[in-house]
């Protein structure tokens, strides 16, 4: 059996920055260990897999280790591949998904997904996240991953995790974020607990930043930078309860695995 896969580096406009991910247009799910598998060859942070249905497509995403409910840069790059190579007169596409339903529309080079919002509360600190982070941090708060706000876009730049550490702890991941000199904020994402140290831009952890810097800023729209090695692009907007997320694409690689 052959199916295509495509590698798409999202939140970027060229190859080797933003944040890869595989793509499998699927004509009918594969076995989930299957599919856990190949997430596991392709050795990305994402892989995804649709199947089309009768209002759009459901969408599923796993890490090289583990199913998860929500991934941005995946539904981006899912969305980059439907609209150029599958259906390229569709300006939006719908996917039925864990996390609901999410669409993503094209304008031009860019694409905006219209994803929910999950603001942070304020929390206890736990003792192996200030370790693990080797910082101080200025707020601790948490939906479904921990939001530690630091200083200032250094402190988010130069950190050197001790993942061992991060591990421990009981949510998803962790996102570390900071006014930004070139953006309204900046942000480092790391969850080792499920298989990604680091990631280079996610989109999902936005749901939560969005939130936060749209109350803090007195702001709707904002611009955001992910500050991994290969760095990513974002373009943010508050919207009542739901938050749009914004950016480019492009394509590295398209193939065929042969099972």
């Amino acid at each position: 059996m052959e199916t295509p896969l495509y590698q798409i580096d999202a939140f970027s406009d060229r190859p080797f920055s933003g944040n890869p991910a595989g793509v499998c247009p699927l004509d009918a799910w594969l076995g989930d260990s299957v599919m856990q598998s190949i997430a596991a060859e392709n050795n990305l942070p994402e892989t995804a897999f649709f199947v089309k249905n009768d209002d759009g497509y459901d969408l599923r995403w796993f890490t090289p280790a583990v199913e998860i409910e929500l991934c941005g840069h995946a539904t981006l790059a899912s969305a980059f591949v439907i609209m150029n190579y599958i259906d390229s007169k569709t300006p939006e596409v719908v996917f039925s998904t864990k996390s609901g339903e999410l669409r993503v529309r094209r304008e031009n080079d860019l694409f905006t997904m219209d994803f929910p919002s999950q603001p942070a509360e304020p929390c206890d600190t736990p003792g192996d996240l200030v370790a693990g982070l080797g910082i101080n941090p200025k707020e601790v708060l948490k939906s479904e991953d921990y939001l530690v706000v630091v200083e200032d876009e250094a402190d988010v730049r130069t950190g050197t995790p001790d993942f061992e550490r991060l591990k421990r702890l009981d949510l998803r991941g962790i996102i570390v974020t900071a006014p930004g000199s070139d953006a309204d904020f900046v942000s480092r994402f790391f969850a080792p607990g499920i298989g990604i140290n680091e990631d280079p831009v996610t989109g999902s952890s936005h749901c939560t930043l969005i939130p936060y810097w749209s109350k803090r800023l007195g702001k709707k729209k904002m611009h955001a930078l992910q500050l991994s090695k290969r760095g990513g692009e974002l373009f943010c907007e508050m919207r009542q309860d739901r938050v749009l997320i914004a950016g480019r694409c492009a394509l590295y690689m398209k193939g065929t695995i042969t099972l």
